[in-house]
């Protein structure tokens, strides 16, 4: 059986990143980006789809689980994992991190011996192209690379280590001895260039403590000084490290097909970058002081919609690409059988009416925060907004890409509103209000539309679509919007019924069993960032003692070290889809700052913070 999702800790060199589980074992590595083709897949896999564990070689301690250390953390305000691996001949540390890129991608794992005399074992089994071509391996010296078309990656140690031979996979196994270290790098380059990559010859002390001080001075940026701030730091630098740093991009999760269903086939790939997740990104990056990301941010934005309003996409690559065809990968058994294994996303085609609305909304907030934004910037916003002012009746897919047929999401209308009226505001702020008065009529109109269509006079709430009693946890947003005050009894009783969602004390996006509504069959966990709306949603309507206790039942969720999925199931007590989710831990960092906020208003005591 494959280790929980939650036994995965992310590493990442702000180009890529790996999952390393409790085990030792790193079972997800794409290289040289996020989104390229897996050369380590076992996490859909076996250990046969590409792994590299590294772990003590002998038999574990009786009471003490064979195949995980003992204990792992961060260190602190890092992205550098430390395991400590307990055994009858001794104790050892792993010391696992990808220093921020300059060059060619790299891992390094550092084993030091901190008692007794330990052995251990190296296994890296490479397969290229999604976990599928098993690469040619020779010796190169000090070496040994593994080529397969336009790939090569090459493994060196810093000290004698003893290969055994295996056709299969690189083994090498060794000692380490109390106060003695043993460094292993993984370093990628392309396969046309015949020299070991330049990252095998930096001393891995050195490689080391430029990533801690890298982290440990990214992280003391931040502004942050709330209850909860080990909570929000670990997100942040989360947040970061999902950011390919070439374009300022910032993808969904660096893993695929982690499924909302085990053994369904909610599998989708999050490793790109999506719209819905922009005001909330900017706004997040903005508040906790992180104005050159929030910056880089903008700019990937503007370059990725550039074009066609008729042909802006729910989601983009990294570097801001269109194309990106969904395929299925039949080799790969999946995550616990969970298949199909799917690569690239269909939603690239699909028409989401929100992401105009999303795209308004960051520039707007850009503008208002003095982002220094493109002179053309004016005309994408007039391009945007002519086209809206044609199409904004139409039914879409929504928020949720759902598969099936288009409807007439609430949400989607309300979004539409949140796009006329911050073209509004940025035509005020600019002194360019041309076509203003259509744009406010179009706002009204969507509005008194919303309010008359979108109402389910019987629950008492608004609903998921038009003539539909579901209900759907973005109603939560409201709000935050600025469509509807929280103090409004309509919002109030949408909050309400929000119960309707509640399963196990977390939100369920949509319907009251959560199956079928996103047009595949099959039921999901509970969505994380829809239980951290709710803790919002309560903040701003003044139950601020409800709202932090829904807020610290998602903090326990996290994994041992701080880590959210996308999804809960509370009745297995297992994270669910792909992780770590950018969405859940920007929603975390923002609640955190609303619920400190509400204290602030209230006067009332700060609970003392969890683990971050």
């Amino acid at each position: 059986m494959s280790a929980p999702i939650e036994d995965f800790a992310l590493l990442s060199d702000l180009q890529t990143a790996t999952m390393v589980g409790r085990d030792g074992s790193v079972d997800w590595l794409c290289l040289p980006r996020f989104d390229s083709p897996a050369c380590l897949a076992a996490l859909l896999g076996d250990r046969g789809n590409g792994c590299w564990r590294v772990a003590p070689a002998g038999e574990a301690p009786a009471g003490t689980h064979p195949d995980r250390c003992a204990e792992r953390a961060y260190r602190k305000d890092t992205l550098v994992l430390e395991s400590r691996w307990e055994t009858p001949d001794g104790t050892v540390r792993v010391t696992d991190f990808m220093p921020p890129r300059t060059q060619l991608p790299c891992l390094v794992r550092v084993i030091e011996g901190l008692s007794g005399a330990v052995p251990m074992r190296s296994e890296l089994r490479l397969r290229f192209h999604q976990g599928r071509v098993v690469p040619w391996v020779r010796d190169a010296g000090q070496c040994t690379v593994a080529v397969a078309g336009p790939d090569a990656v090459w493994l060196g140690a810093d000290g004698p280590v003893s290969a055994l031979g295996d056709t299969d996979a690189t083994v090498w196994e060794f000692t380490v001895p109390a106060g003695r270290r043993l460094a292993l790098t993984l370093a990628w380059s392309p396969s046309h260039l015949p020299d070991p990559p330049a990252p095998l010859s930096v001393p891995a002390e050195t490689a080391l403590k430029e990533t801690v001080d890298f982290w440990r001075g990214w992280a003391g940026q931040c502004r942050y000084r709330g209850p909860w701030r080990e909570a929000v730091v670990r997100s942040l630098i989360t947040l970061k490290a999902l950011t390919y740093a070439p374009t300022g991009g910032i993808v969904a999760a660096p893993t695929t097909s982690l499924p909302g269903r085990i053994g369904g086939d909610h599998n989708w790939d999050h490793r790109y970058c999506w719209l819905r997740d922009s005001t909330l990104t900017l706004s997040c990056l903005l508040r906790s002081g992180y104005r050159d990301e929030a910056t880089a941010w903008l700019g990937w934005l503007v370059r990725a919609i550039a074009g066609d309003p008729a042909q802006l996409q729910a989601v983009y690559g990294v570097g801001g690409q269109r194309l990106l065809p969904e395929t299925e990968a039949p080799w790969l058994p999946g995550y616990e059988g969970s298949q199909p294994v799917r690569f690239g996303n269909y939603a690239v085609g699909q028409f989401q009416l929100d992401v105009y609305g999303e795209v308004m909304d960051t520039l707007c907030l850009s503008l208002r925060a003095g982002i220094p934004m493109p002179a053309h910037v004016w005309d994408l916003v007039e391009a945007l907004m002519g086209w809206l002012l044609r199409h904004w009746r139409e039914p879409d897919q929504g928020l949720w890409q759902v598969r099936g047929p288009r409807r007439q999401f609430v949400h989607s209308k309300v979004m539409a509103w949140v796009a006329a009226d911050r073209a509004v505001r940025m035509g005020e702020l600019l002194g360019r209000n041309g076509s203003s008065a259509e744009w406010r009529a179009m706002r009204d109109e969507v509005r008194r539309q919303v309010l008359r269509e979108g109402w389910d006079a019987g629950r008492q709430s608004f609903v998921q679509a038009y003539g539909s009693p579901d209900l759907d946890a973005s109603g939560l947003l409201m709000p935050r919007l600025g469509f509807l005050p929280a103090s409004d009894p309509r919002v109030r009783g949408t909050l309400r019924a929000m119960s309707h969602l509640d399963h196990g004390g977390f939100l369920r996006r949509y319907g009251r069993d959560g199956g079928g509504a996103d047009g595949t069959p099959g039921g999901e966990g509970t969505f994380v960032a829809c239980s951290l709306w709710y803790a919002a949603a309560l903040a701003a309507g003044g139950h601020t003692e409800r709202a932090q206790e829904v807020f610290e039942r998602v903090l326990a969720i996290r994994n041992d070290v701080g880590l959210l999925a996308e999804q809960w199931d509370p009745d297995t007590g297992r994270q669910l889809g792909n992780a770590p989710q950018a969405f859940s831990h920007l929603a975390l960092a923002e609640t955190a700052f609303a619920l400190s906020a509400a204290q602030q208003r209230r006067g009332l005591p700060r609970r003392p913070a969890g683990r971050g």
